[in-house]
């Protein structure tokens, strides 16, 4: 009789360490938290959602919309930087899409079409598109009716890049940003068409706005603007 207490009574503390073992071996596997999903399109119907993000302007306000389309234009003979930007500086992995209407731009005129995300001045991701310095476009062999499109990331590392773009035509831009080892990838696309690509030297740390403009910048021209340009945009789209 006390041959079987002593059985069941070992069998019970086997029993007891090996489901205490078996418990302490389980353990969850820590949940990562989703990115936000911050996916969102701007048909510029308003500006709501945007604020102004304007350089040497002086409170003159240079661009409107109508029907849908937000203008943003320079004066001739000024060093015009008008531009809006994303309230919210939020913006990280992702497909940013700006449509863009490419006009004529002055002969020589330092002035640029521009789309891109902003954090601070050492990361920065742009499209940059104007007439062009001359030594440039005849590296590049344009056209009277060409233009110059910089794509640009403005450090960590520094890499632009110039190709031909045809004026007076519609564009889809896009950036696109994955993570690959917690850094950015960037790549750069005309009408869904990869030209350009560059590792970056951060991640998630550093989110984006989100930026349109039309300025007058130096190196995009041999001349400070002879003449009001312009570019148009219909909408701007964010997807994850």
């Amino acid at each position: 009789m006390k041959t079987n207490i002593f059985y069941t009574a070992f069998a019970f503390i086997l029993i007891s360490f090996f489901n205490c073992s078996n418990k302490d071996e389980i353990t969850e596997t820590p949940s990562i938290p989703d990115m936000p999903d911050y996916s969102k399109k701007w048909d510029f119907n308003n500006l709501n959602g945007w604020v102004d993000g304007s350089q040497n302007m002086n409170g003159t306000i240079n661009y409107s919309i109508d029907k849908g389309i937000l203008k943003i234009f320079t004066r001739q003979n000024a060093w015009d930087r008008p531009k809006v930007r994303t309230e919210n500086k939020i913006y990280k992995t992702g497909t940013y899409t700006w449509k863009v209407f490419i006009p004529p731009m002055g002969k020589g005129d330092m002035a640029s079409l521009g789309a891109f995300l902003y954090c601070d001045d050492k990361h920065e991701l742009d499209f940059e598109i104007g007439y062009g310095k001359e030594s440039v476009r005849n590296e590049l062999n344009a056209k009277d009716d060409d233009l110059i499109v910089y794509m640009t990331s403005q450090d960590n590392p520094f890499k632009s890049i110039q190709k031909k773009i045809k004026c007076n035509k519609w564009y889809s831009l896009q950036i696109d940003l994955t993570l690959s080892n917690n850094k950015y990838i960037a790549k750069w696309y005309i009408d869904e068409k990869e030209v350009n690509t560059l590792n970056l030297n951060y991640g998630t740390d550093f989110s984006f706005y989100i930026f349109c403009s039309m300025e007058n910048l130096k190196f995009m021209g041999d001349h400070i603007p002879k003449q009001e340009n312009y570019g148009l945009f219909d909408y701007v789209e964010v997807s994850q």
